[in-house]
């Protein structure tokens, strides 16, 4: 009569459990993918419409009603500042073009305030329109922080100046610390502020402590992140980078003036 505590019986079954279960996991990762991009894209569209201000009317009519309604997805070429064709905006993947050498451009120790290492050739941003034209427009960000790359949206009011909102939906920066970028009473300090200054330039940006009424040119200032330093300096930059000229500044500009 067979041991059944024999090492081979033991490795036997162990091996049958373990081919078992990788069967298990990969179909069930294989049937769940379409729902995975579905809720991932559906997100991308909430965070889209919360930078905008829109999050109590997703909510009440759906964020996909909502999104098809009110946004108008355009592409834009970063070194013309104007509008293109030139990529098919239902599938075109900005993230994934800023890491393809032939389709981004590397930037140099200077101009990499946001510290990306590369800027694709082409972005998108998303126009939210209303009854007397533009609203509001939400421009994709990112930058890194202390420990990751936070990935988000500012939303401009139709002065192309005025901040409607700024929130970031993928980052690893430390819970309680860096991670109060999440905060929503830190996100509402953005509203109202102004992205550029008088001479044109890009002004809004991250300060060490507090903005109060003694700060000089507080507009274009929003409070540090308490214990954060370096996250706080992260994303002062990145917002910096991407309202300057190797940003949004010259598509920003040639809107204004009609030329996008």
């Amino acid at each position: 009569m067979a041991n059944n505590d024999s090492i081979k019986k033991t490795l036997t079954v162990t091996i049958l459990l373990c081919i078992v279960c990788s069967v298990v996991v990969s179909t069930a990762a294989v049937l769940l993918r379409p729902v995975q991009e579905v809720n991932k894209s559906l997100d991308f569209k909430r965070n889209i419409l919360a930078a905008a201000g829109l999050s109590d009317e997703a909510a009440s009519k759906g964020v996909e009603v909502v999104f098809n309604d009110r946004v108008n997805t355009r592409a834009i070429d970063f070194s013309t500042g104007k509008f293109t064709d030139a990529v098919a905006v239902a599938k075109y993947d900005q993230r994934k073009a800023s890491k393809d050498p032939a389709r981004s451009e590397d930037l140099s120790a200077d101009q990499d305030l946001a510290k990306i290492g590369s800027r694709e050739e082409y972005g998108l941003v998303y126009m939210i329109e209303g009854d007397s034209g533009l609203d509001t427009i939400v421009l994709p960000i990112r930058g890194y922080g202390l420990w990751s790359t936070l990935y988000g949206f500012m939303a401009l009011d139709s002065d192309l100046n005025t901040v409607v909102g700024l929130g970031f939906y993928e980052h690893g920066e430390t819970p309680g610390l860096g991670g109060e970028v999440d905060n929503p009473a830190w996100k509402a300090l953005w509203e109202g502020k102004k992205a550029y200054g008088e001479n044109g330039e890009a002004e809004l940006n991250v300060i060490k402590g507090m903005v109060d009424a003694g700060t000089k040119n507080a507009e274009h200032k929003v409070d540090g992140l308490s214990g954060a330093t370096l996250t706080s300096r992260g994303v002062g930059n990145l917002v910096q980078f991407w309202l300057g000229e190797d940003g949004y500044k010259s598509f920003l500009t040639n809107l204004k003036k009609g030329e996008a």
